[in-house]
């Protein structure tokens, strides 16, 4: 039972990433949010292939788990995810170079990074250090969220804003667990946890993608009509 939810859940995560992403590229050019979004569903596709293959810490897909798990973790849906919704709070449309010089950063930040994984945090300075920069970041950018969550409500769209409060209280729970609070009640293998991590980057990908499509439709109607007034952003 717990198998067959944990590939559920990666397979779910599979494809909010892969399709919404598409959708962020195709319908608003948004290559900061749709690339990312690819990201974290190749992520998932690896993970689920390195898993049906027998789980091989000796195998390419380990290695690679581990580094795109390290550049989403550390840039992509920290810093790219911020710059991308800012396409919505604030009208930022960053250039070709900016968007390939972020994602640069974000491949050397997975690189250099990956290597932390699995050391003990009690006696590695080091990885202790990475994992705090984890929580961090991820906290940061929940607070540019709690802020993206006020702009839906201030526009009027309030079901979107509670959505993107809880999903982002799921995903900051979810990166407090990763590295300081494993759950005890879970197997080597940290099933559970998988499981719920898998099911709220998933989620995630689902709820910010409509989330931003409501702030979008709100800002275009704005722009179609700007003598209106009411459920305006300021």
């Amino acid at each position: 039972m717990k198998e067959a939810l944990f590939l559920l859940a990666d397979l779910w995560m599979i494809f909010a990433g892969y399709f919404y992403g598409w959708k962020f590229i195709r319908r608003y050019g948004n290559y900061l949010l749709g690339l990312e979004w690819m990201v974290v569903a190749t992520s998932g596709s690896n993970f689920l292939l390195w898993s049906l293959s027998g789980a091989d810490n000796d195998s390419v897909l380990y290695d690679l788990a581990y580094f795109l798990d390290a550049f989403s973790r550390a840039v992509g849906i920290t810093l790219i995810l911020v710059m991308g919704l800012m396409k919505v709070t604030h009208r930022y449309k960053p250039s070709l170079g900016v968007d390939v010089a972020v994602f640069g950063v974000a491949i050397v930040a997975g690189l250099f990074l990956q290597q932390f994984h699995g050391a003990d945090l009690h006696t590695d300075h080091a990885a202790f250090w990475v994992a705090v920069f984890y929580v961090v970041a991820n906290l940061l950018t929940a607070v540019f969220l709690a802020y993206f969550a006020k702009r839906l409500w201030n526009a009027g769209a309030k079901r979107p804003a509670i959505w993107t409060g809880l999903v982002t209280a799921a995903g900051t729970t979810i990166a407090l667990t990763y590295d300081f609070f494993p759950l005890p009640f879970d197997d080597a293998d940290r099933t559970i946890f998988y499981t719920a991590a898998l099911a709220t980057w998933g989620t995630q990908g689902f709820v910010y993608f409509r989330a931003y499509r409501a702030l979008h439709d709100h800002n275009a109607a704005l722009d179609a009509n700007p003598v209106r007034t009411t459920g305006t952003l300021a």
